[in-house]
């Protein structure tokens, strides 16, 4: 729903003191932030867009970031983009990629929801929009069926999130929010204890039995089924129409201002990526899983690919309604004073690029640009 808030329009930006508050935690597996070139080659006669030598974007090696790495392995970005370079940049955690893009070492990222609110609010709506959505879905309560058999049985448990505030954290203080349950949002510590445990960490922490469930993103999902674990919730149950943001487009204002083209022809390119996935999934988990081998060395077994793969839903939309949520959410939990999220959105180029393919546009939920 549209921000409506007197508050948000009167406070601004305030974020609780000393918390690393909205902050990603590795959701994924892919290195530390790199360059990495494609191998895709540039047309014959091709012309550089806006000018531009290149263009750096910047994603996750991580499932629910597959439009970018099917876009990178297919060559799609370099495509809409002709002579002017795809360069890209492989990040771990949302901060980093936030300060990649404030910093100009990147143009354009594929981010999280949570991220993206920190960064604009931190920076009081002057430093990106968000101009496109990619995925939606792939988060799950996964927990030791050994020990817990049923949501309530969560209640004493020790279970895992990401990082402190992360989009997952987040999202699971409010669901124990949501059971009547008591937990202090910082400390983790209550009538459930949230333990912030690295993405890439977890299987070996579940296994050793230091915790017992974890809120997580896929494929982490799926790599602690492989272990025996069991999905007692997916999170898209608990929203309208099964669907939330998990993953956004972002872009630097200064270089949405002063390169619209070149803004146009990476969502063309998303677009056509999506369109692509959509209609040939077995392939595109085939080309997502070879991506991520080469950017991290190592692809994922089909035991954690398949069903991983089948609980992300790629789409444009950036489900604008759906962030809002979870910035409520996050003030729900005492991790954020009301943000002003209006004109966090500009999705004027998306719908550009919709209309000419002759697809639906999207809405801001009243986020946009005024």
């Amino acid at each position: 729903m549209p921000v409506n808030r007197s508050s948000f329009l009167r406070r601004g930006v305030a974020v609780v003191a000393a918390l690393p508050l909205l902050t990603l935690a590795a959701c994924g597996y892919g290195s530390d932030s790199k360059d990495e070139n494609t191998n895709a080659k540039v047309a014959a006669g091709a012309e550089k867009i806006d000018g531009l030598d290149s263009v750096k974007i910047g994603y996750f090696g991580n499932l629910t970031h597959a439009t970018a790495l099917v876009g990178v392995n297919k060559g799609y970005f370099q495509k809409a983009l002709g002579a002017t370079e795809a360069k890209y940049q492989i990040f771990n955690a949302g901060p980093s990629e936030i300060e990649a893009l404030n910093s100009g070492s990147i143009d354009i990222g594929w981010i999280g929801p949570s991220p993206a609110i920190n960064g604009y609010t931190k920076s009081k709506g002057t430093n990106l929009r968000i101009i496109g959505g990619s995925a939606s879905g792939g988060v799950k309560l996964v927990v030791n069926p050994d020990k817990i058999k049923t949501l309530k049985d969560v209640k004493g448990k020790k279970i895992a999130t990401p990082q402190l505030g992360n989009t997952q954290d987040v999202a699971f203080l409010n669901w124990i929010a949501d059971q009547g349950w008591k937990v202090d949002a910082e400390s983790g510590k209550g009538d459930v204890s949230v333990v912030r445990t690295d993405n890439k960490v977890t299987p070996d922490a579940y296994k050793s039995g230091s915790i017992d469930g974890a809120w997580v993103p896929e494929p982490t999902a799926s790599k602690l089924v492989a272990e025996g674990a069991k999905v007692l919730l997916d999170e898209a149950d608990l929203w309208p129409d099964k669907k939330f943001v998990i993953t956004n487009i972002i872009v630097s204002q200064k270089f949405l201002k002063e390169h619209p083209k070149a803004v146009e022809a990476v969502l063309k390119a998303s677009v056509e990526t999506n369109k692509w996935i959509n209609a040939n999934s077995d392939a595109a988990k085939t080309a997502a899983n070879k991506q991520l081998g080469i950017d991290s060395g190592k692809e994922l077994p089909a035991a954690v690919l398949d069903p991983a793969w089948k609980s992300i839903q790629f789409t444009n939309d950036p489900l604008a309604s759906t962030l809002n949520t979870e910035a409520e959410h996050a003030v729900k939990a005492g991790l954020l004073e009301d943000p002003l999220l209006t004109g966090i959105y500009d999705l004027t180029p998306l719908n550009t690029v919709l209309k000419a393919a002759g697809e639906s546009t999207v809405d801001d939920a009243g986020l946009g640009v005024k």
